[in-house]
Parts: C-alpha cells; structure tokens; sequence
C-alpha cells in the first residue's frame, strides 16, 4: 500500500510542479490516531532550476470511514487563513478533489518536523512544559477567538450564524448524530438536551472562528516547549468562542483534573490569558452551557465511533477506544452536572 502510494503521489507532484523533474516520494508512514483522516508523513524530494529539493510532507486523506464525518475544504482553507497571521499552523499546499490520483480526496501540507504531541489520556502529559505551553495554548485559542473571520479570509468558506443561534444550530447538530449512530438508549444524553433546550445560554458576545477540537493532543511542541503547529481543524466553524474555552478545558483532556486543563495550568490563569488575548469576557452562565455542551458532543463522537466499529465499518483501534473510556468519562461528567444544576434548582 504505502509503495503505491509513493508512486501515485509523486505523479501526482510532477503534475502540480511542472517546472521540476525526477519527482521521487519515500517513507510514506501511516500515522495513526486521527479521527476523520487517513494521515501519512512522507518525504519529497525534486530537482528544479539545477538544484536538488527535499521536503517533508503531510498527506491528509479522506478515509472509507470516519469517526466525524467533516469537509476536508474546511480543514484546508482554515490553514490556509491562519497561516499568514503568525499562528502556529502547517504551511497548507494542495488541495485535491480529483479521485484518480489517490482514490479518495486529500491535501497536503507541510510537515513539522522534530516534535511530539501529547496523550490527553496521560496525567502529566507534558512534564516540565506544563507550564510554557499552558500559557501559548491559551494564548493562541484567545487569538483565533478574538480573530475577524472576514478579514482573514474565512468567513466565506463557511455557513453563517446569528449570535443567538450558534448553540441552537450546535445542539441541533450533535444530537441528530445521537439520534442515527446509538447502539442502545442514551437517557444521560437525553435529560442533558431536555435541560440545553429549556435553559438557553446567552447570545455569543461575537462570532469567531470555532476550531471544533482545540485540546490536549491536537497541536506539536518541540523539546524546548514551544508550540509548533495547531492541528486537525476538520471541525471548524462559525459560532460562539466559548464552545472552543469549554472544549479545550473539558475534564477528558486533563485526566479528570477539572481544574487544571489540558494538563497545563491551572483554569484561572488560562481563563485569565484567553480573556486578555482574545479581548473577550467569559460568562460564567453561558460557559456553564457549553461546558455541558461539550460533554454531550463528546459523548456524540464516541457513540458514532462505537458504531463504526460495532458494524464494521472500520476497524481501526482509536474507534474502539474512544467508545469506552472517554464515554464512560462523559457519562459522568454530564450526571454530576446535571445533579448539580437540579440542586442548584431546589435550593
């Protein structure tokens, strides 16, 4: 497979870089883990204007099944407007439709090379950066909140939204892939939308670039604890900035540690940096909804990766994984919160 690859893509390259020659491809890898993707790292290497290139490559492709189905448009031109602003994400090079180079759409972009990324599923997932990256990691989700979508060029690849409707048309969303990928009742799921629908949040204070799964996991630092590249924005969208600060501060990502996001720093200074940065302010009631938001979200996830596993339709191993730990942590997240908010109701 990786062989055939080699060989497809550095046709594929000759095509989109006429003026070079003796196109070569080699140590195409899969690398494993992505939710919505097949991802490959690879090298390139060319000959143009009487000198020898080489350059290491990302593959994204389109997989026969998905965790999420997304639009890898999205994922793409997200790159391609943040790439310019100076923050840290891939140089994005090519995006292709075409199914008869690679059977299935892809892009490639440039690949960020001598890094590692952390295991949301690990305690301490970043040892002695804690703390560095803790304070870029809020600060960069502050400057993709408080970005213009217009300006940046974004804004007009994706569905627009009132303020009063980003948590409509979010719930919305989640609970359909609910209602067509359960395997068995979901009665944990259901009283948390019962409560959604009847205590709305307050309408977004702006709208911005929603990253979709900004977390522990999803961005490459290198051995000096710096933050190299924010990855997999397959899930980007227009909407409420809060949706990502819950997202990124949900207890799954940080073992549990609900008051130490990410694994990073603690929820005050990190709320602290987002709202300076950003130039927003977190309301504590509408941060309340989408904290419990996103636990159902990520409860839709893992239940529409069970059943790509259950029938099938993939068998690749993060699927079985995320339909039973991060689940069960949801499950109960969203129990206990719902157990405080009637109590909070009775007193």
């Amino acid at each position: 497979m990786m062989e055939d690859i080699a060989t497809r893509f550095a046709a594929y390259l000759q095509h989109r870089m006429p003026q070079a020659s003796n196109v070569e491809v080699s140590g195409v890898s899969r690398i494993h883990g992505g939710a919505s993707r097949e991802t490959f790292r690879l090298n390139a290497s060319w000959e143009e204007g009487g000198r020898k290139v080489a350059r290491p490559l990302i593959l994204r492709r389109d997989p026969v099944a998905s965790l999420i189905e997304t639009e890898r448009d999205l994922e793409y031109n997200a790159y391609r407007a943040f790439h310019p602003t100076g923050l840290p994400v891939p140089e994005p090079l090519y995006l292709e439709t075409d199914l008869k180079w690679l059977d299935r759409p892809f892009f490639v972009m440039e690949q960020i090379v001598g890094c590692a990324a952390g295991s949301p599923f690990n305690a301490d997932p970043y040892g002695p950066h804690a703390e560095k990256l803790g304070r870029q990691f809020w600060t960069h989700l502050g400057k993709i909140a408080g970005a213009d979508p217009e300006a940046i060029g974004i804004a007009q690849h994706m569905k627009p939204v009132a303020p009063d409707e980003t948590w409509r048309r979010e719930l919305e969303h989640w609970e359909k892939v609910i209602d067509e990928d359960e395997l068995c009742p979901q009665p944990i799921a259901r009283a948390a939308i019962r409560w959604m629908r009847r205590n709305p949040p307050p309408p977004a204070q702006k709208i911005s670039v929603v990253h979709g799964d900004y977390r522990t996991g999803n961005f490459l630092f290198d051995g000096e604890g710096d933050i190299r590249a924010i990855l997999d924005w397959e899930m980007c969208h227009l909407g409420d900035p809060l949706e990502d600060l819950a997202w990124a501060a949900d207890p799954l990502w940080a073992f549990e540690n609900r008051e130490r996001p990410g694994g990073m720093i603690g929820r005050a200074e990190a709320f602290r940096i987002w709202e300076e940065t950003s130039g927003l302010r977190i309301d504590p009631k509408a941060l309340r909804w989408w904290e419990i938001f996103n636990s159902l979200k990520g409860l839709a996830i893992w239940i529409s990766a069970g059943k790509e596993y259950q029938t099938g339709a993939s068998r690749d191993p993060i699927l079985a994984l995320s339909s039973w730990y991060p689940t069960d942590v949801h499950n109960r997240v969203l129990a206990n919160a719902l157990a405080t908010l009637s109590k909070e109701a009775r007193s």
